[in-house]
């Protein structure tokens, strides 16, 4: 897939801010170079197997850049999982400690704020353009490689595209790629046409000399209009799957589309959608609000032929857009309204939220996500288990269970007398525990505390195994508390995930 060829271009961070925020800061007087400043983070992200731990700390630099309100706009990837986090200005030693107000993982982007109003002093905030033409310049700016000189490339815009971000590792937005170098350290800062803002560097291409990208002002726009009422809602989506079938004259013909109508088939929804009870498997959409699909899935907008997905990113999640379609030959319309419509097994990778996790007789029971399958390594994708691979690739199809909120794994051992002999069940996804249905993480807790008088044992059951995992339910309940003492546990469960 082309996001694993995708590298972050360093821990840099630059922002950008609406035209109309900037009047109050001089705007007119602006050079880049004072808006542009460095971050340095300590981050210190979760042990995914055993949650009760941390990961060892690391340093990172990146760019950011002043933005109206007195506030910094940055990469999300500079500052997730931060520790501490410190800014600098070209050409002054003293470092001013920030903090992370606002982040977006799913579009990469962050809002830091100094107390020390002194930061400001000397400072302008960049305007905000639109999209950059096609092969026009475009100039970057940054502290590549941590340095504390301002670093400026110039490159040209090549391509205007929908792509996986990687920091999240499956939410895919608009990008802009251009032969800019976009260095670590790069990352965040801002890139600038004309003296305006246009774009947010943030990854480079692996394979590739003089490939990067950044985030455009429309992504950053729509971040900057989310947070104004306090709090980060995401990107929403359509929590549907197409399929572009209309190509065939055949198909069309089938699904009794007129001759003259263009559009993409839909596949199916995502359970509980918001979207669920509008389309149904072989509706064919030809029109979202005002854009025509055709049959690649592709509408105009922005002046460029983008995804469906474009006209949904452009609006907040509770917003509403308009729907036209076919179904069975007849032509329908339908209202509706954008949610985040994320699947049961989350695919983009979460950061700054403690993992939940259960720990009983030192069995350790997490939830099954893309942060807990990384923990297998760079090669992951192939590495873990057939199941869990299977369950990844095709969990939205794969679950029937609308009771179900996550999938659960048994995801470590703590070695005891208790659980001697469990190891062949390590990384199994658990299906029932004494007869009790597992549709999230509670239910684990819950299903254990709950064993009927009389039973001796616990009996854990896991999906495609016909093997049962017994428990002494007695040895169970004595050898408890020690275990949790042995191994430095400190609680038996930690179900609440705010940060």
């Amino acid at each position: 897939m082309r996001y694993q060829k995708l590298i972050l271009g360093a821990v840099l961070i630059v922002s950008v801010i609406y035209d109309s925020l900037g009047a109050s800061q001089g705007v007119g007087l602006l050079r880049p170079h004072e808006s542009v400043v460095l971050i340095r983070c300590v981050k210190q992200g979760f042990n995914y197997v055993t949650p009760w731990k941390r990961a060892s700390m690391s340093r990172v630099a990146g760019s950011g850049f002043i933005v109206a309100g007195n506030k910094i706009l940055t990469n999300a990837h500079n500052v997730s999982n931060s520790r501490y986090v410190e800014l600098r200005k070209e050409n002054l030693a003293k470092r001013f400690a920030a903090r992370v107000v606002f982040i977006g993982h799913d579009c990469d982007l962050a809002m830091l704020a100094v107390d020390d109003e002194s930061f400001f002093q000397g400072t302008a905030a960049l305007e905000l353009a639109g999209i950059p033409k096609v092969n026009t310049t475009v100039s970057t700016y940054g502290f590549p490689v941590g340095g504390d000189r301002i670093s400026v490339t110039e490159g040209v815009v090549s391509r205007v595209e929908m792509d996986t971000y990687v920091h999240p590792a499956a939410d895919k937005h608009l990008v802009i790629q251009t032969d800019a170098a976009i260095n670590p350290g790069n990352s965040g800062g801002p890139v600038v046409q004309d003296g305006k803002v246009v774009g947010v560097a943030f990854q480079g291409l692996r394979e590739a000399d003089n490939i990067g990208y950044m985030i455009p002002t429309t992504v950053i726009r729509h971040f900057l209009k989310d947070i104004e009422n306090g709090k980060y809602d995401a990107f929403g989506s359509m929590g549907t799957l197409f399929y572009p079938g209309l190509h065939s004259d055949s198909y069309s013909d089938y699904l009794k589309v007129p001759p003259n109508e263009d559009g993409v088939v839909v596949l199916g929804t995502l359970m509980h959608s918001s979207i669920e009870s509008v389309l149904k498997a072989d509706d064919v959409m030809t029109r979202i609000d005002e854009y025509n699909i055709d049959n690649d899935g592709m509408v105009q907008i922005h002046g460029l032929r983008l995804s469906i997905s474009e006209v949904v990113e452009s609006k907040q999640i509770g917003e509403t857009t308009q729907l036209t379609f076919y179904r069975r030959g007849e032509r329908m319309t339908a209202t509706a309204t954008i949610a985040l419509n994320r699947p049961i097994l989350e695919q983009s990778r979460q950061y700054d939220r403690p993992p939940p996790y259960v720990c009983f007789a030192g069995l350790v029971f997490v939830p099954a996500t893309r942060n807990f399958l990384e923990t297998w390594g760079r090669q992951w994708p192939k590495d873990i288990p057939f199941y869990l691979r299977y369950l990844f690739a095709h969990s939205i199809k794969l679950n029937k269970d609308r009771q179900r909120k996550e999938y659960i794994v048994l995801s470590a051992i703590m070695p005891d007398e208790v659980n001697s002999y469990a190891d062949e069940f390590k990384s199994q996804v658990v299906e029932s525990i004494n007869g009790i249905k597992i549709h999230g993480l509670e239910d684990v807790q819950k299903a254990f505390e709950s064993r009927l008088a009389g039973n001796d044992f616990h009996k854990i059951t896991f999906m495609g195994k016909n093997r049962i995992l017994p428990i002494d339910a007695a040895k169970a309940g004595s050898r408890h508390e020690l275990i949790l003492e042995k191994y430095h546990i400190p609680a038996e469960a930690r179900l609440e995930t705010n940060p």
